[in-house]
C-alpha cells in the first residue's frame, strides 16, 4: 500500500511512518501542500493523509485541487489528519471532499482503522 502524506512537521511525518512501517506500508512525504500536489501528479497513491494548516497552501484548499482533477486519482481517498479543533471542522472537512477526519495525535489504530475503511486489502493492518 503506498501512502501520501502531507505534514509540514517533521516529528509528525515521522510518527506515522513509524506506525505506518509495522504494518509494511509505504509512506511518501510531503512538507507543503504544493508539493504534496506534484507527488499526487508525478505518482500512484492508495491513500492520501492531508494536514490543514501548512504554510502557503492549507490542506482543505489542495483537497479541492484534488477532487477538481479530471482523471481516476480526483477519486482517491484523503483523511484530513489534524490538531485543528473548531466545532465545525469535520463538517467543512468533509464537505471540501475529505473522506474522514482524525484528530493528532492519532492513537495507531484509529489510523489504521481509517485506512480500512477506505483501502483494500488491509487485512494484516492490525495491531
Amino acid at each position: 500500500m503506498r501512502i501520501l502524506f502531507v505534514e509540514d512537521d517533521q516529528m509528525n511525518r515521522r510518527v506515522v511512518k513509524d506506525m505506518l512501517t509495522i504494518v509494511d506500508a509505504e509512506m511518501a512525504e510531503a512538507e507543503d501542500a504544493e508539493t504534496g500536489l506534484a507527488m499526487i501528479e508525478a505518482n500512484e497513491y492508495d491513500i492520501i493523509l492531508m494536514d490543514l494548516r501548512m504554510p502557503g497552501m492549507d490542506g482543505l484548499t489542495a483537497i479541492r485541487h484534488i477532487r477538481a482533477r479530471g482523471d481516476a486519482k480526483a477519486g482517491l481517498p484523503i483523511i484530513v489528519v489534524t490538531a485543528d479543533t473548531a466545532a465545525d471542522l469535520r463538517e467543512k472537512c468533509l464537505a471540501g471532499g475529505a473522506n474522514e477526519v482524525l484528530p493528532k495525535p492519532v492513537p495507531m489504530n484509529t489510523l489504521f482503522d481509517a485506512i480500512a475503511d477506505f483501502v483494500d486489502p488491509v487485512d494484516d493492518m492490525v495491531v
